[in-house]
């Protein structure tokens, strides 16, 4: 079996995980200058929403050769999944991210979904680097996704900010359960922040990291500065539920989330959330009134600021 680093042709065995609004050239690049593999996420580099599929792949294209003016190492670029029976082409944002990716001879891709037959020959016929991330980890999914060819996959906990998987478990049941259940190298990713999460996804048995919220408490993060204070204020008592599969820091937002949450009133919590911007408001824009501020529960192990080159330092000792 090649190790991760062979795979991708980095120093370290590390993903930056593909954040929507919240990454950016400066922060892959710097990502990918330290030893990991940086990779741009839904709406890199962006301010403004757009619904419009040709222009989100031609952004995406110019922020990817930003990212190549800081950089000459490995980039990746996350594509999401379509449907299980949703052809390549009905997913148009798939589609065209994936042609754009093409023409620019983007090789490294974070794929996040479900196994999909097609979109996985595809990027195999235009030798990708596969990394697939099931957005609920299960034994099917992962001896799936090592079938049709996946490079590495990754086994998500339910400690990860973003999008959390269906089931509430955490990273020290889910990383050991999909390490026995393939061969293919596993990452493992949820509420890793320090050089002892590594150490224990190791032990574990994963062969590498994929690391998210520690990456927005960076020098080189785009997350608005108020957001990054209030990161570095939470204990994990202030991280809330805000819908099944979404969690906040608190603002006046994710307080109003969080409540009809409890009170079992979390019907399309997820859909709404999505359409009032998702990460963008509260994140990007730092607008609390309007928006939430994902990450991890392992949110007391963050209390600071460094550049990425001396995270990633601190995290590979």
């Amino acid at each position: 079996m090649r190790s991760v680093t062979e795979i991708l042709g980095t120093k370290y065995p590390l993903i930056q995980a593909p954040m929507s609004w919240v990454t950016d050239a400066r922060l892959v690049a710097a990502v990918s200058n330290a030893g990991g593999l940086g990779v741009l996420g839904p709406n890199a580099g962006q301010t403004e929403v757009t619904d419009d599929p040709m222009i989100t792949a031609e952004r995406m294209r110019q922020e990817l050769r930003k990212a190549r003016t800081l950089t000459n190492r490995p980039i990746g670029m996350n594509i999401l999944t379509p449907e299980p029976d949703q052809s390549v082409a009905d997913s148009v944002f798939t589609a065209a991210l994936l042609k754009m990716a093409y023409e620019e001879n983007v090789h490294h891709f974070a794929v996040v979904g479900s196994a999909h037959e097609e979109l996985f020959a595809d990027i195999i016929a235009h030798d990708g680097i596969l990394i697939f991330r099931p957005l609920t980890p299960t034994v099917a999914q992962m001896r799936a996704g090592e079938r049709l060819g996946a490079d590495i996959l990754v086994a998500t906990g339910s400690d990860e900010g973003g999008v959390m998987p269906r089931q509430d478990f955490g990273t020290f049941t889910v990383v050991p359960a999909m390490v026995d259940a393939v061969s293919t190298p596993v990452l493992a990713a949820g509420g890793i922040n320090d050089a002892r999460g590594v150490r224990a996804a190791f032990a574990l048995g994963a062969q590498g990291v994929y690391i998210g919220s520690r990456f927005l408490m960076t020098e080189e993060s785009p997350m608005a500065d108020n957001a990054k204070a209030a990161v570095l204020k939470a204990h994990f008592s202030d991280v809330l539920r805000v819908s099944p599969t979404q969690r906040s820091v608190k603002t006046p937002a994710a307080l109003k989330y969080a409540h009809r949450y409890r009170n079992n009133d979390d019907t399309g919590l997820n859909h709404e959330i999505s359409i009032n911007g998702g990460l963008r408001p509260g994140m990007l824009l730092g607008d609390f009134e309007r928006g939430i501020i994902s990450v991890n529960n392992g949110v007391d192990t963050i209390n600071s600021l460094p550049s990425v080159e001396a995270l990633i330092g601190e995290l590979m000792v």
